[in-house]
């Protein structure tokens, strides 16, 4: 991303299969803190430039750069994963790196250059009640809820259905019911998920703070982690979003998330649509 002008704040436009980000340069822009009210202003698809998180790229001690998210209702998270999968990609083609540390509210995170791409790894699942967190304690691979889903931490709390069909499922009901659940005191992020290969699963998801989106990085690596603690797949396997196809696999140091990435474009926000704000 270039320099900040006299003028305005630059931002850059990525995605991952979909699921799509604003990106801040602190380190670049000079911006100071960044208020709910701006990042909901800029999630406006209609008045704003549209997203499902915004990331904000900082200095951070002990790491390459620190990553700060927020979903489109302002609200913070701790991981995404395809953010900072495009992130770490954009990154690496400016300096020629081919391995980062990120600092991330989910704690410390490791990317490199693969032959496929960029991969990152997310950290090892968190499965008991107390780390997701859950309001209650219960056996998180079968909630005491309709559907009997599992809970999983990326980070972030994961709400996965194992269903036959993932189509059939009317995802935009579910989602917004499960995701104030009194189960998960800090909301949900909220998975429907069939099998439909051998390792391989579709996954429509439902984000806290964001809604419908096209696919989700870390989603992905909670229901891999999830469909294999069900016996339903090995360590490895692609998930396939309604954006594109993500790939995790859960290793010895945590779940390395893979897939496409795209800067779509740079831009600067006006001056007077900062004023607005």
């Amino acid at each position: 991303m270039r320099d900040s002008p006299a003028s305005g704040l630059p931002f850059a436009k990525m995605h991952g299969a979909g699921n799509d980000f604003v990106v801040i340069d602190q380190r670049r822009s000079g911006a100071g803190a960044v208020a709910p009210a701006l990042v909901a202003a800029l999630a406006d698809r209609h008045r704003g430039v549209g997203f499902d998180q915004l990331a904000v790229i900082t200095p951070a001690d002990g790491a390459d750069f620190g990553l700060t998210f927020y979903n489109a209702d302002g609200s913070l998270s701790a991981a995404c994963g395809n953010a900072t999968r495009c992130i770490a990609a954009a990154e690496m083609g400016e300096t020629g790196e081919r391995a980062l540390t990120i600092r991330t509210g989910g704690g410390l995170l490791r990317a490199r250059s693969e032959a496929g791409g960029v991969a990152v790894n997310m950290g090892p699942p968190r499965l008991t009640w107390e780390e997701i967190p859950l309001a209650e304690q219960v056996d998180t691979l079968s909630l005491p809820i309709e559907g009997e889903p599992a809970a999983t931490s990326m980070g972030n709390p994961h709400c996965t259905f194992f269903v036959a069909d993932a189509e059939a499922i009317e995802i935009a009901e579910l989602g917004p019911k499960m995701e104030h659940h009194p189960l998960f005191p800090e909301r949900t992020n909220v998975q429907v998920v069939s099998l439909i290969g051998e390792n391989r699963l579709r996954m429509r998801v439902w984000e806290r703070g964001a809604g419908l989106t096209l696919a989700s990085g870390s989603s992905t690596c909670a229901v891999v982690a999830a469909a294999h603690r069900r016996g339903l797949t090995g360590r490895r396997a692609e998930v396939v979003a309604d954006g594109g196809v993500l790939a995790a696999d859960w290793r010895e140091d945590g779940i390395w998330l893979t897939g496409p990435v795209a800067h779509v474009f740079d831009g600067v926000l006006t001056a007077a649509f900062l004023e607005r704000v």
